[in-house]
This record gives structure tokens, C-alpha cells and sequence, in this order.
């Protein structure tokens, strides 16, 4: 999977309150094959809100971030590294 399928599934997750998203790091090496495999890959992005008609509460933040995760997961086969 292309690290710009995973940015633009979470971007698509909700187009009102996504600003930006991006790739800020690659977990990859040694210890990256010992934890997950040589197959997978492990993407760290950024997401940029940016409400225009409130200001979001945590509730609506948790929201957003399920809804980009679940849009992920699908969009890509992946899953949340915890």
C-alpha cells in the first residue's frame, strides 16, 4: 500500500474538519522486522483540523480521529499500531 492511499483515505474521512494530512515518520529497520515482519510497514501521519462553525471538544476530536482510523483500516488493510 502507498503511504498517498493511507494520506488521502484519512483525508476523505471527513472533509469539513480535515485541513491537511501528512506523513511524518516510517518505522522501519531491524527492530521494525523483528516487532511487525519484513511485509508490513508502520506510518505515522499528522492531521490538521480546521472547524469552521465551533470550536471541538474533546468528544468531537475522538469523533474525527475514529472516523480517520476506521476509513484507514479500510481503505489500506491496515491496522492501529498500539
Amino acid at each position: 500500500v502507498e503511504a498517498l492511499t493511507l494520506v488521502n483515505a484519512a483525508a476523505g474521512s471527513d472533509k469539513a474538519l480535515i485541513d491537511s494530512v501528512r506523513v511524518f515518520d516510517e518505522f522501519r529497520g531491524a527492530k521494525a522486522e523483528a516487532q511487525m515482519g519484513a511485509v508490513k510497514k508502520s506510518l505515522a501521519i499528522t492531521v490538521r483540523l480546521q472547524p469552521t462553525e465551533k470550536t471541538l471538544t474533546d468528544a468531537d476530536i475522538e469523533a474525527v480521529g475514529q472516523k480517520i482510523v476506521a476509513k484507514v483500516e479500510k481503505a489500506t488493510g491496515g491496522v492501529l499500531r498500539s
